[in-house]
């Protein structure tokens, strides 16, 4: 059931790229999980205002220290690797997949194991401030409906995807072509049954190595068909790069074999994105199609330095991810951060290069975020008629005179010094989700 809300106190968002808007005396009222006014308060009556808009709801005060902000939106994770988060980092990817990866997913044909990891993974990423989340699963249809389940008892709103796996896979973990694309139908029929407006289905060809043409043009059509949106990983690490250059030798590029299948939509998002060429970038901008950057996991399976800034450029939709386990936290604070830091380092290498600033990151982690999902016209920000996914955070270190920072600073608090101890309360569609973990 939807619900009603009032809050009273500061409030910040992105309304574009460039730049946060800062409400300082704001009143944001929420009725039936949907934003009907979001503006400074200027002195007048808040129950007034609430009686206008035929709202009845107890006001929360925020307290000094105290700011609201749009949820988070994680474009990118691996639910099943959550186990393994923290393991395997001497590795690079394709070996990191073999030797880990795998091994670990192909558990998830047990659901009652899955149901076990699944309920502490949503649990996870809400009390981590993740309102969004684009989920892979497994191969498994079951465990991955069950996903799809745990996403819809806890409140979350998500994207799901059964992975499909039917070439290069030297162990059981893979599937054939038929099976694979029965499933995927299976799948999405069972997710729509859940008749959850907080959770859909999204086709996952797992990448190029681990899909031939024929299975990535049927899941094409299929997404076509049902007007689905479609994820999977480009270009995160040069092993892999050449691999799929040698698998698709009739393909100029790693974008092109995904073209050709027709998976690229102005609905797709895909991982990574580290080592695009120029004609790469032309190519997704003009088929709106999206970039989830994971600077976490391509440290730490030593894949590469995402230059953001060139991608947004060509005109290029990006999004954050935490894309766990290549890193090894769900927190989207830490993928901001590790964002801030990759874009650092990538301007030591340029001259006259700008890196990308909080503002513009925390656009990325929340407005930017809902539009690489095509759902900025249903969350990311506070504009009256989007549904109220929300964070109420405190900045850390109460004891350090917050009447001396603005809200504004308040914010740089957060982000660069803040935790999930800091979300006091999550919402999604006006109601509040944050569990214990």
């Amino acid at each position: 059931m939807e619900s009603s809300a009032v809050f009273i106190g500061p409030f910040i968002h992105s309304e574009r790229f460039e730049r946060v808007t800062v409400v300082d005396d704001g009143i944001v009222i929420v009725k039936n999980g949907k934003v009907v006014l979001a503006e400074a308060l200027r002195g007048r009556d808040a129950a007034s205002l609430c009686s206008s808009l035929g709202v009845v709801a107890p006001a929360v005060v925020l307290r000094p220290g105290q700011l609201l902000l749009p949820g988070f939106v994680d474009a990118h994770l691996h639910a099943p690797q959550f186990p393994n988060a923290g393991l395997g980092y001497d590795k690079t990817l394709l070996d990191w997949l073999r030797t880990y990866t795998f091994p670990l997913e192909g558990r998830y044909s047990d659901a009652e194991f899955a149901a076990k990891v699944y309920d502490a993974v949503v649990r996870r990423c809400l009390s981590a401030g993740t309102t969004l989340a684009c989920y892979f699963a497994t191969i498994h249809t079951e465990s991955s409906l069950q996903l799809a389940r745990c996403a819809v008892r806890a409140g979350q709103r998500a994207l799901i995807g059964k992975v499909n796996m039917n070439i290069n896979s030297d162990t059981a973990y893979n599937e054939s072509t038929q099976s694979s694309f029965d499933d995927t139908h299976s799948f999405v029929d069972g997710v729509q049954q859940l008749q959850s407006s907080l959770v859909q289905a999204v086709v996952t060809p797992r990448f190029a190595l681990s899909c031939d043409m024929d299975l990535m043009k049927k899941l094409a059509d299929l997404a076509r068909s049902r007007n689905l949106h479609v994820q999977t990983h480009i270009s995160e690490n040069m092993g892999e790069i050449e691999a799929v250059r040698a698998t698709y030798p009739q393909c100029a590029n790693y974008a092109e074999v995904y073209d050709r299948a027709g998976l690229l939509t102005n609905k797709t998002i895909l991982a990574h994105g580290v080592h695009l060429l120029e004609e790469e970038l032309r190519l997704l901008a003009e088929r709106g199609t999206a970039v989830a950057h994971c600077p976490a996991s391509n440290t730490c399976l030593r894949s590469g330095l995402c230059d953001v800034r060139r991608l947004l450029e060509a005109g290029i939709t990006v999004a954050l991810g935490t894309d766990v386990s290549g890193g090894p936290t769900p927190c989207i604070l830490d993928a901001i951060r590790a964002t801030l830091d990759t874009s650092i380092h990538v301007s030591f290498s340029k001259k006259n290069y700008e890196p990308l600033n909080y503002q513009e990151v925390f656009y990325l982690a929340t407005l930017g975020g809902a539009k690489a999902l095509a759902m900025d016209d249903v969350v990311g920000n506070f504009q009256v008629g989007k549904e109220f996914d929300a964070l109420l955070v405190s900045a850390p270190d109460p004891d350090l005179h917050f009447e001396s920072l603005d809200s504004l600073q308040l914010l740089q608090k957060f982000l660069y010094c803040g935790s999930e101890r800091n979300i006091k309360e999550v919402y999604v569609q006006g109601r509040p989700v944050k569990q214990a973990f």
